[in-house]
């Protein structure tokens, strides 16, 4: 009878203990299946990683390498950067595998073990956690350990910030336009290379200098682009099919985007059905995984920092050192030099492409902080700059405290030119690109705060793209009293890609520094957006190659990013947000151009944010429109204002060493570094030879003796 009375409660007890056992064997076969799921992506993955290495070395053989070759040599993804990238496409095909074969719609489904998926993964092994010295009074390389609170915010191989949620097709990772006859808000959206066609381009070249700024102004950006976002490209799959079909057939598929081309593009005739695109590197979402839309990487620390000139990881900067000197220098050619004065190092990974542009002169890509470093001439030029820069302040420390031992000299001479870039972009070279925007967007300075976020956001890596609107289509090198310099002088922009032999065999820097200060940028016009050079051109080097669009290359990178709309970025900044084509005209002030881009994109919200951007009327006194001010102030601000190694937040520097620091300039980098001896006082301005220009001897110079150290 007892038995009888306690016999629901005995099955009750039994039932449940089935469903303890039946979940713990469901999650078991769960967690078996992430397991090996993530076992076979691995392997996948793994191997497409070393083909790709394998391919690039290839590439560079007996032939010239293409266009996309020396694209891959300059955005393939090296060291933590590479793992971190490795990382975030075992999580995204992984996640795909995982959903199709357990039929679910949705992501985050709680069947679904996100935490496990991210820890076979490896997403929280890379990159590498750094031990924070909060006391101490240096950066470190990789950016870690600025903001007490969270020590990565800001650090190299994360994802880029997110101001306004991604974008894409299918909500996760496939960028709009990937799906034939799919719209977005009701319209299919226009080839990137036919906006390129019909809005970007032009002809006559007559007419499109900016006669208030110096060519240094285009350059200046790019070095401030540089030192903030990079994001290396994915990898293609390993099949045999996947390494062709970007390269040779234009078939889209797993992270090949290839920009095609329109039927009647005169590009069709020598280069087939397309331009290769590959997607950007991507990084594993993070817990809480509110969101697992693709995340694009930052390579580079956010910080205003010469991570250019550094590195932004510790392998790469330790190379990029003279360790077997006390006097903390960075190495510098031990083959060639300029005139006397230092090179960069060559980089020694063979096969190099720059050696492909002069077979005869066989001369290597340059070693820097950042692999871009020898895509053009000007910019190799402005990293040698920087380079001597660093062991010319390392030296004089050196005599000033000469108790100090490498170390502390490198990271002295360090952050003293980390301070240069961050004085010389805000003093001298945002003032030209907001105008009276300036203090809207950019008030002055009152401290740091650590509730700030300094990361690059997503949108910037495209708002700074306008600087590809004032490149001119060609360079100038000048002689001692500016006037054209040798056999050449003035070099289709086109010819400086990869051409590091100009520097080491014809010439050395000093025409082309002059060329900087001397001659103008181009300015942006509605009517004259990009040169050709860029536009048809880009990494042609020689007439055996078929260039590149690089405004189709960054439209295609806005949809690959999965950026919002013009619109949304509009009201994003509290500006008005155009319907019709007489509103956008509004906007734009220019009827044709409000015409070509309706036509193409049937509503202003579809506009593509670097096309809609770059489309508007300047700024009063400034260089872009207002959605660009808005964009670029916030970041600037943000970035200036969460970086706790700011130069100007006390503690950093003392008071005599900030009143040092502001009398530093880019005429006095010149003069203490080149062989140049008369250089403008304003050098970001457009100046002519003799009348704007000055001795070396009427330009301050660097007082160094506040950092004379008390122990002397």
């Amino acid at each position: 009878m007892r038995v009888l009375l306690h016999l629901p409660a005995l099955l009750a007890s039994l039932t449940l203990l089935r469903s303890a056992e039946s979940a713990t064997c469901a999650q078991t076969t769960r967690a078996a299946a992430i397991s090996d799921t993530v076992s076979q992506v691995k392997v996948q993955v793994n191997k497409a990683f070393l083909d790709s290495r394998t391919r690039l070395k290839m590439a560079m053989g007996p032939e010239a390498p293409s266009s996309r070759q020396l694209s891959a040599y300059l955005k393939h993804a090296k060291g933590r950067a590479r793992e971190a990238i490795r990382s975030g496409q075992v999580w995204e095909e992984a996640l795909k595998r995982l959903r199709w074969s357990m039929s679910l719609t949705n992501v985050t489904d709680p069947s679904l073990d996100l935490t496990s998926l991210s820890r076979e993964a490896g997403c929280g092994v890379t990159p590498a956690v750094v031990n924070c010295h909060w006391k101490s009074q240096y950066r470190t390389i990789t950016g870690d350990c600025n903001n007490r609170r969270i020590p990565a915010l800001g650090a190299a191989n994360r994802a880029l910030a997110r101001w306004l949620p991604a974008e894409y097709e299918d909500g996760l990772s496939l960028p709009f336009g990937w799906t034939p006859g799919k719209t977005r808000n009701g319209f299919a959206l226009p080839l990137a290379r036919e906006v390129s066609n019909q809005v970007v381009g032009y002809l006559n070249e007559e007419g499109v200098l900016d006669q208030n700024t110096s060519l240094l102004f285009m350059q200046w950006g790019q070095i401030v682009d540089h030192d903030m976002d990079f994001a290396p490209d994915t990898e293609l799959g390993s099949s045999e099919y996947s390494k062709a079909q970007c390269d040779e057939h234009c078939i889209q598929g797993d992270n090949c985007f290839p920009i095609m081309l329109p039927p009647t593009d005169p590009k069709v005739k020598t280069q087939g059905k397309c331009m290769p695109f590959f997607r950007a590197g991507f990084v594993c979402p993070t817990p809480p995984f509110q969101s697992l839309a693709r995340e694009q990487i930052n390579a580079l620390t956010s910080f205003l920092d010469a991570n250019f000139v550094y590195g932004s990881e510790p392998s790469l900067a330790a190379r990029l050192r003279n360790l077997s000197s006390p006097l903390g220098l960075l190495a510098v050619n031990q083959e060639v030099s300029d005139h006397g004065l230092p090179l960069l190092p060559f980089d020694s990974k063979k096969p190099s492409p720059c050696e492909f542009i002069n077979t005869t002169a066989h001369v290597p890509c340059f070693l820097a902080g950042d692999s871009r470093a020898s895509e053009h001439l000007l910019l190799a030029t402005s990293h040698t700059l920087f380079l001597r820069e660093h062991n010319r302040l390392a030296r004089k420390l050196k005599k000033l405290n000469p108790q100090w031992d490498g170390e502390k000299l490198y990271q002295e001479a360090r952050k003293i030119l980390g301070a240069f870039v961050q004085i010389i972009t805000f003093r001298d070279y945002l003032p030209i690109v907001l105008g009276d925007e300036l203090q809207k967007w950019i008030p002055p300075y009152q401290g740091y705060s650590e509730s700030v976020d300094p990361r690059i956001s997503n949108v910037f890596t495209f708002a700074l793209r306008f600087g590809h609107l004032e490149v001119p289509s060609t360079m100038f090198r000048l002689d001692r009293n500016y006037q054209p310099w040798g056999a050449e002088p003035e070099l289709p922009l086109h010819t400086l890609f990869f051409n590091t032999w100009r520097m080491v065999k014809d010439g050395g820097i000093d025409p082309l520094v002059r060329g900087l200060l001397a001659k103008k940028s181009k300015l942006m016009n509605q009517n004259k957006m990009m040169t050709g050079e860029l536009r048809n051109k880009l990494f042609q080097p020689t007439h055996k190659i078929h260039g590149f669009d690089l405004a189709a290359i960054n439209i295609q990178r806005n949809r690959d990013h999965g950026q919002p709309g013009y619109n949304s970025w509009r009201g994003f900044c509290d500006l008005s947000q155009p319907q019709t084509k007489e509103e956008l005209e509004a906007v734009l002030g220019n009827t044709k151009l409000a015409e070509k881009l309706m036509a193409l994109y049937g509503t202003p919200d579809n506009i593509d944010i670097w096309m809609g951007a770059v489309a508007e009327p300047l700024v009063a006194g400034g260089r872009v429109g207002s959605l660009l001010a808005c964009l670029l102030g916030k970041q600037f601000q943000q970035t200036r204002d969460g970086d706790r190694f700011w130069w100007e937040n006390p503690g950093v520097f003392t008071e005599k060493q900030r009143d040092s620091l502001k009398k530093m300039s880019f005429s006095r980098l010149v003069c203490d570094n080149t062989h140049i001896t008369r250089v403008p006082r304003n050098p970001f301005q457009a100046n002519s030879y003799p009348q704007d220009f000055v001795d070396c001897s009427a330009i301050d110079e660097l007082d160094l003796s506040p950092w004379v150290s008390v122990e002397n």
